[in-house]
C-alpha cells in the first residue's frame, strides 16, 4: 500500500469517526404537547387526585421548571411561537378564529368581534391591523433548522398552524392518516398517535430525529374511555364533600390518556438505550379551565395573560444531561425552543427572521441564563371569568381575555391595560394570585417596565388598538 493510498485510507476513517461522533452529538428531541392543561393537574406541580405517574416520572428523572410559559394565552398563538421563535406581534396569530368572542356592546375598543352584525364595523375594525389564521410559509421553523442539521422530523397529532406542514418530513394528524382533520374529543386517538410515534422512533433510533408528539387531549369536548372514568368516579365519590371541587372524572380520564403516551414514548426511549441521546420536553400549550383545572391560587385561565392562562406544568428528561430530581425557578417560554433545538443540533438559526427567544440548553446542566424580560401581547376580547365589569340596571359581564400587553422579569409581572391605558404591577413571589396592584406604589419599577414594554410594542409593531367602539353601552 502506498502513502497515498494509506493517507486515503486513514481520512475516511477519520471522517467516517468524525460523522459517527456528529450523530452522537447531536441530540434526537422529543417534544410532548398537551392541549388545555392546567398549570397544576400534574402530580409533580403538587395534584393529588389526577393521576399522572408517567409524566412524574419523567420529572424525577430529570428537570422540572415552576416558571414555564407557553407563548400565547390559547392553543394556536402558542404553537406558532413554538415553531417559529418568535412572539405573537411578528406571526400575528392571536386566537384561533382571528376574532373576539363575546358580546360587542360590552367592547369599548372597536376590534374584529365574531358575535358583530354591522358589516361596516366589521370592515372597519378588520382594517386597523392585520391578523393570521395560519403561519406563515415564509417562517423557518424547528422542523426546517433541524431538517438541515441532519434530522428526520415528525409531526404527530394537533397542529393549528394552516396547510403547510413547516418542513416535517412526517405530519399526520391522528397517527393514521394525513396532517388534517380534528380529532377533539375522540377517545382513541391519544393511543393512535403515540402507536405512530412509536414506530417512527424505531425507524430512526440511529438519529437523529425530531418528534413534536402534540395531543388533542385534554381540549373539549371531554370526553374518555368509559372504564377509565368510572375508576376516577369510584375515586371521586371516596374523597369527602368538601374535597370533590372542580375534580371532574372524565377530564382525569383524559389527563391518564396523555400519562400513558408519555410512559410508551419514554420507555420505548430507554428499550432503545437512547436515554442518554434523547431529549425529551413535556409542556402544555396555555393553561386550563376553572370548570375541570386545579388553577388556584393563580388569577385567570385560558385565555388570560394572568398567570392561570399562561403558566404550564413542564418537565424535561435527559439522562446523564439532566441532573435527575432537579427544579428550575427560571422563567422560560415557547420561543426559546427553537433556539435551544438549534443549538443542540448544531443547527444554524433563520438569518431573515429574528428570534425571540434564547438558548435555555444551560439550564439543563445547571448553568444560568442572561437575566431577560417576557412579552404577551393579546390585542382581542374572549368572554369568561377574569375581569368583571358593570353593566346597567346593576348587572355583570366578564371577560378573560381583554385587549393587554404582559411583561414579566424576575419575580415582576407588569400587565397593560389598553381600554383605559392603565397598568398593573404585581410580585409574583409574594402575590402569585396577582391581586395586589403595586404601580402606584412602585412607580419608578413600574415606569421601567413600561418604559421596556414600549419598546418591545414598537420593534414587533404589536397592534394597540385605539378606536373606541360605537356600539358599546359601557359609561
Amino acid at each position: 500500500m502506498n502513502i497515498r493510498t494509506l493517507f486515503a485510507f486513514f481520512l475516511a476513517g477519520f471522517l467516517l469517526a468524525e460523522s459517527h461522533a456528529q450523530k452522537i452529538r447531536q441530540p434526537n428531541l422529543i417534544f410532548i404537547l398537551a392541549d388545555d392543561l392546567g398549570w397544576k393537574d400534574v402530580g409533580f406541580m403538587g395534584c393529588e387526585f389526577f393521576e399522572t405517574p408517567n409524566i412524574d416520572r419523567l420529572a424525577r428523572q430529570g428537570m422540572k421548571f415552576t416558571s414555564a410559559y407557553s407563548g400565547g394565552p390559547n392553543c394556536a398563538p402558542t404553537r406558532a411561537c413554538l415553531m417559529s421563535g418568535t412572539y405573537t406581534p411578528r406571526h400575528q396569530i392571536y386566537t384561533p378564529g382571528g376574532v373576539s368572542k363575546g358580546n360587542p356592546k360590552y367592547m369599548r375598543l372597536l376590534v374584529p368581534a365574531r358575535e358583530r352584525k354591522d358589516q361596516a364595523l366589521k370592515k372597519k375594525a378588520a382594517a386597523q391591523f392585520p391578523i393570521n389564521n395560519s403561519l406563515d410559509p415564509s417562517f423557518v421553523c424547528i422542523p426546517e433548522v433541524l431538517g438541515k442539521a441532519g434530522y428526520r422530523t415528525a409531526r404527530i397529532g394537533k397542529w393549528h398552524l394552516g396547510e403547510d406542514v413547516q418542513g416535517f418530513h412526517l405530519s399526520t394528524a391522528n397517527g393514521k392518516g394525513g396532517p388534517g382533520g380534528k380529532f377533539y374529543g375522540n377517545v382513541d386517538v391519544a393511543e393512535q398517535m403515540t402507536d405512530r410515534a412509536l414506530q417512527f422512533i424505531e425507524k430512526n433510533r440511529d438519529g437523529p430525529f425530531f418528534l413534536y408528539l402534540t395531543h388533542w387531549d385534554v381540549h373539549g369536548p371531554h370526553r374518555a374511555r368509559k372504564e377509565v372514568t368510572e375508576r376516577y368516579k369510584e375515586k371521586l365519590a371516596a374523597l369527602p364533600a368538601s374535597a370533590r371541587a372542580r375534580f371532574n372524572p372524565v377530564y382525569a380520564a383524559m389527563i391518564e390518556a396523555v400519562d400513558r403516551s408519555v410512559g410508551r414514548v419514554a420507555d420505548k426511549v430507554d428499550e432503545l438505550k437512547l436515554a442518554e441521546s434523547t431529549l425529551i420536553v413535556f409542556s402544555s400549550d396555555n393553561g386550563g379551565l376553572p370548570k375541570v383545572s386545579q388553577l388556584a391560587p393563580l388569577r385567570g385561565q385560558k385565555g388570560s395573560l394572568f398567570e392561570a392562562g399562561v403558566r404550564v406544568a413542564t418537565c424535561m428528561r435527559w439522562t446523564g444531561k439532566i441532573k435527575p430530581e432537579t427544579t428550575c425557578e427560571t422563567p422560560i417560554t415557547s420561543v426559546d425552543f427553537l433556539p435551544t433545538f438549534s443549538s443542540l443540533a448544531g443547527g444554524e438559526l433563520p438569518a431573515k427572521q429574528p428570534i425571540d427567544g434564547v438558548d435555555i440548553s444551560p439550564l439543563l446542566r445547571g448553568e444560568n441564563i442572561a437575566e431577560r424580560s417576557i412579552f404577551w401581547h393579546y390585542p382581542l376580547y374572549l368572554q369568561g371569568r377574569g375581569l368583571d365589569i358593570r353593566l346597567p340596571r346593576g348587572k355583570t359581564y366578564s371577560w378573560r381575555g381583554f385587549p393587554s400587553t404582559s411583561l414579566l422579569h424576575d419575580q415582576w409581572k407588569l400587565i397593560e391595560f389598553h381600554e383605559d391605558d392603565s397598568i398593573a404591577l404585581y410580585n409574583l413571589k409574594e402575590d402569585p394570585g396577582e391581586r395586589k396592584n403595586l404601580a402606584k406604589e412602585m412607580p419608578d419599577r413600574a415606569a421601567r417596565l413600561r418604559a421596556e414594554m414600549d419598546a418591545w410594542q414598537k420593534n414587533t409593531k404589536a397592534p394597540v388598538p385605539k378606536l373606541p367602539n360605537p356600539e358599546c353601552i359601557l359609561k
